[in-house]
Formats: structure tokens, C-alpha cells, sequence
């Protein structure tokens, strides 16, 4: 059989507002496409490709827009980088949500005149009580990506990745087996939540107004609500080998070795 997938958009979803319920307005698109076409109504194995924004706007992560820096400075855990421009400063942060993003991922697109809107504030909550009410209302084994744009370093532009996720096998493990040719694999993990991410992005995109989209044919990677969220991608601590901007790495091998000169000195006068 020729491997294949297929992914397509749902239209129709309306301008999200705190509390609503997005599990009922996300099921009434997907009953009313698959009213047109059938053969897009959702299937077990399914998986539904989510827009961080819709999930934002529901809980209530709105500020104002004169607030934004403020507000990314509140959802800082660390500055990775920082760069001064005419606008002001441009930072590069670890969120509370353990994402390393430009601004927090607080942004103005998308949102009413005058308004910035924070992450959720644990996608994985919310992609697993998403994933829950609509299994439930549509009576199929679906899974549940929550994505957000993200840049990558040494890459021009932006693409899509997973921040939150439900009922979804996040990684393919590769590691211990063999490639085409025979030869092992030591460090293959490929990252499925986000390679899924990046093809719905290409149905939903950034000026479509579609916010959902569907992707079939990949129903091995679906799974329990158990199964592990997007944090778990996550690289940390001592995994992480960019932890730190340039900047920030030389001011702390100086101050290192500034320190490391007084206790000589000191040792030397004693």
C-alpha cells in the first residue's frame, strides 16, 4: 500500500470570545462540512489540528495591547537572548509553559484592534479537555494538537509546532533499529506532533480565517487521553546546549572568570 495522509481545513468556526465552549462550536463545523461532504466527516484515528489562538481567546488570555510588554515579562521564566532595535528591545524567552519563543508567543495578529493575546496557559489541559468533549460529542477515538508559530534558530522564517496535545503519540522512536541500508540508527526521533503541525499550517495558515484543520491516514500515531503532552518535548537543564544567547554566555564566562581571578588573589594575599 502506498503511504499516504490527507489534510483539510474546517470552515465556518466564528470568532471565538471568552467562554465559549469551543468543543461545541468546533463539532457543529464538522457536523455541517461532512452535511456537505460526507466523506469528511471525522473518523477514529482522525487527528484535529488546533490553532493556539481560538484556545487563548476561549480562556480569557486577552491584554491590552499597551500591556504587551508587560505581559510578556509576567509569562518570562528566563531571557534566552535580548536585541535593541529602534522599536525597542526584541526578546527571545522560556515561557511558563517551558517554550522558548520571541515574546512569549504574545502577539497581535489575529485579535480586535487594540489587544495582544497571551498562550493558553496549559495547553495540555486544554488539548486534553478538548480532545475529551469531542470524543465524547462526535462518538469517535480522535487526537488533539494544539500549535503555535514559532521561528527556528539559523532558519529565515516561522512554521507551526505543537505546544499542547492529547490522545496523540508525540515522537516516532527510531533509535536501535536500522535504516534502508542496514545501518543502525543511534539518534532518530522523529518528531511526529510537529511534522503534523506544519502540514496543517498549510490548510489553515495565518490569513484564511481556519482555524481547525483534520488530518487522516495517521490513525497509528491516535492514543489515550494518557498518553504524554507536547511539554514533554520539551529540552531543559543540561539537554538544552543553547540555553544561551551569545550575549548572555560571554557575560557568564566573564563574570565566571572574574571570580575565579579574586578567589587567586585572595588565596595568594592569604
Amino acid at each position: 500500500m502506498t503511504p499516504r495522509f490527507s489534510v483539510w481545513g474546517i470552515p465556518g468556526i466564528p470568532e471565538i470570545t471568552p467562554n465559549d465552549d469551543l468543543v461545541s462550536l468546533i463539532a457543529a463545523a464538522i457536523n455541517a462540512q461532512s452535511a456537505a461532504d460526507p466523506a469528511l466527516a471525522l473518523q477514529s484515528g482522525d487527528i484535529l489540528v488546533v490553532t493556539s489562538k481560538i484556545i487563548s481567546k476561549a480562556e480569557g488570555m486577552q491584554v491590552p495591547a499597551a500591556e504587551r510588554e508587560q505581559a510578556i515579562t509576567a509569562d518570562t521564566v528566563r531571557v534566552v537572548a535580548e536585541r535593541v532595535h529602534p522599536g525597542g528591545t526584541f526578546r527571545i524567552v522560556e515561557t511558563r509553559q517551558g517554550l522558548v519563543m520571541a515574546a512569549a508567543g504574545i502577539d497581535m495578529s489575529n485579535v480586535p484592534e487594540g489587544l495582544a493575546l497571551r498562550l493558553p496557559a496549559d495547553p495540555d489541559a486544554s488539548a486534553r479537555a478538548l480532545c475529551a468533549g469531542l470524543r465524547e460529542t462526535l462518538g469517535v477515538d480522535i487526537g488533539i494538537i494544539i500549535t503555535d508559530t514559532i521561528g527556528r534558530a539559523w532558519r529565515i522564517g516561522q512554521t507551526d509546532m505543537a505546544i499542547g496535545a492529547a490522545g496523540v503519540q508525540l515522537t516516532d522512536d527510531l533509535r536501535g533499529g536500522n535504516d534502508a541500508n542496514g545501518r543502525p540508527l543511534h539518534v532518530t526521533q522523529a518528531v511526529i506532533a510537529d511534522e503534523i503541525a506544519g502540514a496543517a499550517d498549510l490548510v489553515k495558515g495565518k490569513t484564511n480565517g481556519i482555524p481547525v484543520a483534520v488530518v487522516r491516514g495517521l490513525g497509528r500515531f491516535v492514543l489515550g487521553l494518557d498518553a504524554p503532552g507536547a511539554r514533554t518535548l520539551t529540552r531543559t537543564g543540561d539537554d538544552d546546549m543553547f540555553r544561551f544567547g551569545s550575549a548572555e554566555a560571554y557575560r557568564l564566562g566573564y563574570e565566571a572568570a572574574l571570580a575565579e581571578v579574586k578567589t587567586k588573589n585572595k588565596q595568594r594575599q592569604d
